[in-house]
This record gives C-alpha cells, sequence and structure tokens, in this order.
C-alpha cells in the first residue's frame, strides 16, 4: 500500500497564500506522477496539477499563473504553492499518486485523505 499525508491545508484570506505538502510513503517502487485535485461539496473533483516523473506539468486553467506545482523524487513528495489565493479556490484538496509497489509491476493509482483550504473575501 501507498501512503499520501497532506499538509499545509488551512483558513486563508483571499490575496494571501499557502503551500501544500505531500509525501508518499509505503513499499513504493516508483513513482510515474503526481498531482494535486479538489473537490467542493456537491462538486465533481477536478484536477489542479500533475507532474509527471520526467518534470512534464499540466495546470488547471483556472490556476494558471497562481499555482505552481513542484516535487522532490528522491523525497517522494510533492508541492503545490497556492498565490493569490481566491475564495473559488475553497475546496478539499487531494493529492494523488500513480505509482508502483515494490515487487508489482503495474501501476495504481492512490489518493490522500484530503486537506481542506478555504479562502475567505
Amino acid at each position: 500500500q501507498v501512503q499520501l499525508v497532506e499538509s499545509g491545508g488551512g483558513l486563508v484570506q483571499a490575496g494571501e497564500s499557502l503551500r501544500l505538502s505531500c509525501a508518499a510513503s509505503g513499499s513504493i517502487f516508483s513513482i510515474n506522477a503526481m498531482g494535486w485535485y479538489r473537490q467542493a461539496p456537491g462538486k465533481q473533483r477536478e484536477l489542479v496539477a500533475r507532474i509527471t516523473n520526467g518534470g512534464s506539468i499540466k495546470y488547471a486553467d483556472s490556476v494558471k499563473g497562481r499555482f505552481t506545482i513542484s516535487r522532490d523524487n528522491a523525497k517522494n513528495t510533492v508541492y503545490l504553492q497556492m498565490n493569490s489565493l481566491k475564495p473559488e479556490d475553497t475546496a478539499v484538496y487531494y493529492c494523488n499518486a500513480e505509482a508502483a509497489l515494490k515487487y508489482f509491476q503495474s501501476t495504481s493509482n492512490y489518493w490522500g485523505q484530503g486537506t481542506q483550504v478555504t479562502v475567505s473575501s
């Protein structure tokens, strides 16, 4: 099993910043990609940002220019720097990893439990 633990969420005012961290642990053989998704109550979960092992990055249009995803592959950790936060960014943010366990060839998707980000106006 791969465990993903998010941290860094909280309550901030519009225009402020937060940095989310997600550390993967367990019997990990490799991680192909890690990313952040978010979900507000009653809405679908959506991709915020994703980064592959090779450094390819994808952002949601709504966060381009404000959020920056980065990773430390040696530490199996992904970060999301969120600047100029807006009330519309309020959601539970989930860490995702596409990873393979040791001694298993196939990759699977793993999810963290989520961290709440609330942005007040």
